[in-house]
């Protein structure tokens, strides 16, 4: 691929606040395993850029973590980690 087709395939301008959707089952260590995860990748990444929501039956956590986001490759590095972890059910 070249220089000028990658960057018409990419939508985002690096580095950029990039929101990331992470769901699983309610667990104690939920926030802090998955932040743990992300600091893997982005490890500017704290406690201050994560948003927690119970689901309404109370059976699930929703983390929407904001990282500072380098480059694509660190975003699909992530992607790769959150959706290979065994506490997590889905990344939007």
């Amino acid at each position: 691929m070249t220089t000028a087709q990658t960057e018409q395939t990419d939508v985002f301008e690096f580095p950029c606040r990039f929101p990331l959707k992470i769901m699983g089952e309610r667990h104690e260590h939920f926030a802090a395993t998955i932040l743990t995860v992300v600091q893997g990748h982005a490890p500017a990444t704290t406690e201050v850029d994560v948003d927690v929501r119970e689901s309404s039956s109370g059976r699930f956590l929703s983390l929407t973590v904001t990282v500072t986001a380098e480059s694509r490759e660190q975003l699909d590095n992530l992607y790769r980690a959150l959706t290979s972890h065994p506490m997590v059910k889905v990344v939007l």
